[in-house]
């Protein structure tokens, strides 16, 4: 532990620490599946360092040993206020499974990559812990686990249709997306005598009621959801939810939605609107360590905090609204950027860190290049349901202006301790190829490219255009793969131009819905054209909350209500995956019969035919 900092200037973690502090009781106490690292990237730390700077007496209680007699939900008594409880960074089943359902042998959020430190299904297994306990404190629920499973949803992993969280959980509350507003007004309305049963009109909260009582009429409207129980007959009824779902998630202005549930009624009140930069500044600007709690310094570095350790996330948010991504279901379509004045004080807080070499590992966030990104004119926006700004074409009214984000990278750039900043984030190439030259150089897509390929690429430029097929593109909200070409030659040049040898690397999804196995074959045979030997390919996962996985169970397009072609058994989804090891020997034999059954000879010469082609890593996950 660096010497500038003592164990007090993280958040107590120990009845000690809290002594340490001189407190005597605590408001809040948080339960996270993570280990606790104090930095913005974090959730559990964000919430906490909140909390502490309204004034209140708050600790983490990290990855709780949930097997034994409970001694760490014990070890702080009963706070004042609430227990908020989240799974951590990732949903808990996302975590410890493989999309073939295989239990993985690693947590990236745990020393040393350790795994068994969190349940499956860890919100409702911490928050069932904490009401067995302590039944009368109220149980908060949040992050991204009880964010996306709010509303009856499909796990992948039982194969079944859930209800709400807060069913199994018995949690009092629940905040979706990214809660501070949520949990200011909540906090402080705890704080002021109110019961968490009178707490029904913040924004951003889902609760249940009983099916008796009276729902009183909301200023925001209201839509009726088909309930749990007809979801469970109906899968056409189950997959129209999702439209309602999805539309007012990411709508300025949304309705309640409103579900019974058995004998019971849940209420997903609307979010609050779009951070302000303000907004954003205020948070990040916490005065985070950075750094995990000491307390970890003998058990090994956690793989998640390595990876963002030195890096820069500058907004929030994602307007692609990709059919498998659950990004805009939790951070919200509308994008909230941070100042570059915030941006470059957390830029030379790393710079000061100890073990900084002159790096910055990523400027960017949900998606890399839509920094300051919004609508032209509020109005459009505050009328607009596309799930998607940029999906099947780009809104006329999203201004795509890329010189803010120029500004920042040279900026960064020019910093004296900086050697090199990499842009690590997802990149949508679709914002930046335009054939119209005054739109070009309005909004600086050829500098913006050139500036992002000779300054902030190690080597690699990692894009995803997720499939070749027009119809699975369609089906994944995402551009025709013709851009990528377009892509491909404006870096092979600007790669020419400057005597640089870099590599482009495009990421494909396996399995999606619509993609058949010619699909596949397809995709393997134009990419081996293009000079590509992938060594992997991310297989779709089904995660509560996307529009595919609402496809993949149901069988319906929730916005058509018509049939889609989706492969669902392990058998199938391995078999497409074969495609991309085309190279492998092993499956060659398979490849060539399962192309003569196709009729499909064309394809199986292409790929099997002897070609020099190039590897070109591996492909991220999902």
């Amino acid at each position: 532990m660096p010497q500038k900092y003592q164990v007090s200037d993280w958040l107590p973690t120990t009845k000690k620490e809290v002594e340490l502090r001189s407190w005597d009781a605590l408001d809040v106490i948080l339960i996270t599946g993570d280990a606790y690292v104090d930095h913005p990237a974090f959730g559990a730390a964000v919430i906490g360092r909140i909390i502490e700077r309204e004034g209140f007496k708050v600790a983490i209680i990290a990855q709780p040993n949930w097997r034994d007699d409970l001694r760490d939900f014990k070890k702080l008594g009963r706070p004042r206020l609430f227990f908020g409880v989240t799974s951590g960074n990732m949903d808990s089943m996302v975590n410890h499974y493989t999309a073939n359902k295989r239990l993985r042998s690693n947590d990236a959020y745990t020393p040393e990559g350790a795994s068994g430190y969190r349940p499956d299904y860890a919100t409702t297994v911490y928050s069932n812990i904490l009401k067995s306990l302590y039944s009368e404190v109220p149980v908060i629920i949040g992050g991204v686990e009880a964010s996306l499973r709010r509303v009856t949803h499909y796990d992948y992993w039982s194969d079944k249709l859930q209800a709400s969280v807060l069913i199994d959980s018995k949690a009092d509350l629940g905040i979706y997306g990214m809660g501070e507003l949520a949990l200011l007004e909540l906090l402080h309305a705890l704080d002021a005598g109110k019961t968490i049963q009178e707490l029904t009109e913040i924004k951003q909260t889902f609760f249940l009621t009983d099916k008796t009582t009276p729902v009183e009429k909301s200023p925001w409207g209201e839509i009726q959801l088909a309930s749990h129980e007809i979801c469970l007959k109906d899968k056409k009824s189950y997959a129209g939810n999702f439209r309602h779902i999805e539309q007012e998630s990411n709508k300025m202005h949304a309705a309640r939605l409103i579900q019974e549930v058995g004998n019971r009624r849940l209420i997903i009140n609307p979010p609050f609107p779009t951070f302000t930069e303000e907004q954003m500044d205020a948070s990040f600007d916490l005065p985070f360590t950075r750094m995990p709690h000491p307390k970890y310094t003998k058990r090994g570095v956690i793989p998640a905090y390595e990876m963002i350790r030195h890096s820069v996330n500058m907004h929030r948010g994602c307007f692609g609204g990709c059919s498998f991504c659950t990004i805009s279901a939790h951070q919200g379509k509308f994008v909230a950027s941070r100042s570059k004045k915030s941006i470059m004080a957390e830029v030379d807080q790393i710079t000061k860190m100890d073990d900084f070499k002159g790096y910055i590992s990523d400027l960017g966030g949900p998606s890399a290049n839509m920094y300051k990104m919004k609508g032209k004119h509020q109005r459009i926006c505050d009328n607009c349901k596309r799930p998607s700004c940029i999906f099947p074409e780009i809104c006329s009214n999203l201004d795509t202006d890329h010189h803010p984000l120029i500004d920042i990278y040279k900026e960064v750039d020019n910093h004296p301790l900086i050697k090199k900043a990499f842009v690590g984030s997802g990149l949508r190439y679709d914002l930046f190829l335009s054939d119209d030259k005054e739109k070009n150089k309005e909004n600086g897509y050829d500098e913006y490219l050139k500036q992002l390929v000779t300054r902030h690429v190690s080597g690699r430029l990692k894009v995803a255009p997720e499939h070749t097929s027009d119809r699975v593109l369609k089906a994944m909200r995402k551009p025709s793969f013709k851009l990528f070409y377009k892509l491909k030659r404006k870096f092979e040049q600007i790669n020419a131009e400057l005597g640089l040898n870099q590599q482009l690397i495009p990421y494909f999804i396996s399995s999606h819905p619509e993609s058949t196995l010619e699909d596949m074959a397809h995709l393997a045979a134009e990419t081996k054209e293009l000079g590509f030997k992938l060594e992997q390919v991310q297989d779709f996962t089904p995660t509560p909350m996307t529009v595919a996985t609402e496809i993949y169970y149901s069988g319906y397009d929730p916005y058509t209500l018509k049939k889609v072609f989706t492969v669902r058994s392990k058998e199938e989804k391995i078999a497409q995956q074969k495609f991309f090891f085309w190279y492998k020997r092993e499956n060659q034999a398979w490849i060539k019969h399962t192309l003569l059954k196709l009729d499909r000879e064309d394809l199986s010469n292409k790929l099997l035919k002897t070609q020099k082609t190039q590897s070109h890593g591996p492909v991220r996950k999902r």
